[in-house]
This record gives structure tokens, C-alpha cells and sequence, in this order.
């Protein structure tokens, strides 16, 4: 298999391609193939064979990361939407090893996603290892690997390729982040409601239900007592 030349620059440190992505750890980026030569079929190859999910970015795989309670919070997301979807027939959802292709180059495997029907109107699309299409609804579910400046980028890109709506949920904080473009945000607590929006009209999930799949958050560290002064 011939490869493409690498379109990064020749001079550069691995210290310099980790900062590139957005501080990820070392362990995420791949060295086979040599960073900047990689392309789709090393996705499949990385999955089927290996049991990796790895994007692609510029010709370098980077390796997903997902712990177990990550994985519950989006087969919980899958589950709720899927009775929404199967209700409403508003379209089809993927999971966090369903590999999208954003733009040439580009592939993105987001923890959940939406297409609306619109956007799946031709079955063949959807029958390839990776579909040329950008989803509606793009779910990241945040695990500890994840960078602010990684997700920075990736909410950048999925607003340029045609996403309209990005949820970030966060286990940690039990949180999540509603975005209508990189730059327009609603932080939602667990004590809030999310919901559709106009991609998914209709549809509501209490973040309390999604957040009881996880462990019960350690309590709080008692506060210090101040002394009174005498």
C-alpha cells in the first residue's frame, strides 16, 4: 500500500505533534503509520484488527479514550434516544465505534450521533465502514484523556463540517454543555433537564436520570470552622 506524503511539517518533535492535537498524551497518538501518512483504511485496520478506536486527523490516528463509566453514560444516551428516535422516526443513531467522515482527511468517531433523516436519506451512505456525512447531533461523553484544547478543536471542526448541535457531558462534574456553535453555550447541572433543541424537537432527558448510572459523587470535604475571635 502506497502512502500519501506526510503534510506535516518535517521538523518537528513528537512533543510538537501531542501540542498540535491539543495536549493528548502520548499514548493516544500512533506511530504506525508514521504520523501524516495515515489514512481510512488504517481506521478499520486499528478497529477490526486490533480492537482500537482511533480518528483521524491530518494523517495521524488518534486513539479514542473511553473508561467504563463513560461507556455506560452513552449506552444510556443511546438507549433513550433510540426509544425517541424509534417513536418519532426522526432518523438513525451511531455509537462510539461508528466513524464518520467529516471532510477528506477528517474522521471523527463521536460517542453518540444523530443523522436526522435529511441527512440519511440515501441508504448506501449509511451501509459504508464510514460514511461521508456530518451528524446533526454529535455526543462526546468526556473521559480523563480528554484535553480542554482537544475538545476546543473538535467542536470547531464539527460546526464547520455541518454539525448543528454538540452535547459535552461530563461524569466528573455531572454536567453538560449544550452547543449551537463553538462559541454559543448552556452549562447544565444535574439538577437541569437537556434537551433537542430544534435537532431533536420534543425530545427532553433530566440529567439526574442519565447521572444515577454513575457511582454516587463522594461527599463533599467538610469545611474548616472559622474560630471566633474572642
Amino acid at each position: 500500500m502506497s502512502r500519501p506524503q506526510s503534510v506535516l511539517p518535517a521538523d518537528w518533535s513528537f512533543a510538537d505533534l501531542l501540542r498540535h492535537f491539543g495536549q493528548i498524551s502520548p499514548e493516544r497518538a500512533r506511530l504506525w503509520p508514521p504520523p501524516g501518512t495515515a489514512v481510512e483504511e488504517d481506521v478499520i485496520r486499528a478497529r477490526d484488527r486490533e480492537g482500537r478506536l482511533c480518528e483521524l486527523v491530518e494523517g495521524v490516528l488518534v486513539e479514542k479514550v473511553m473508561g467504563f463509566p463513560e461507556s455506560k453514560l452513552a449506552c444510556e444516551l443511546i438507549r433513550v434516544l433510540g426509544n425517541f428516535l424509534h417513536e418519532h422516526q426522526l432518523g438513525e443513531l451511531g455509537g462510539a465505534d461508528g466513524p464518520l467522515r467529516l471532510a477528506p482527511g477528517l474522521v471523527r468517531i463521536p460517542d453518540v450521533s444523530f443523522i436526522s433523516k435529511d441527512r440519511a436519506a440515501d441508504p448506501a451512505a449509511l451501509s459504508k465502514a464510514i460514511p461521508d456525512l456530518a451528524p446533526d447531533l454529535a455526543v462526546e461523553v468526556l473521559s480523563e484523556g480528554n484535553t480542554e484544547e482537544e475538545m476546543e478543536r473538535k467542536l470547531k471542526e464539527y460546526f464547520f463540517h455541518g454539525v448543528r448541535l454538540v452535547w459535552l457531558i461530563d461524569p466528573t462534574t455531572r454536567t453538560a454543555e449544550v452547543y449551537l456553535a463553538p462559541d454559543r453555550v448552556v452549562r447544565l447541572t444535574e439538577q437541569q433537564t437537556l434537551d433537542g433543541g430544534e435537532v431533536l424537537p420534543g425530545f427532553a432527558l433530566p440529567l439526574a436520570q442519565l447521572f444515577s448510572k454513575l457511582p454516587p459523587a463522594p461527599p463533599a470535604p467538610p469545611r474548616a470552622r472559622r474560630k471566633k475571635k474572642p
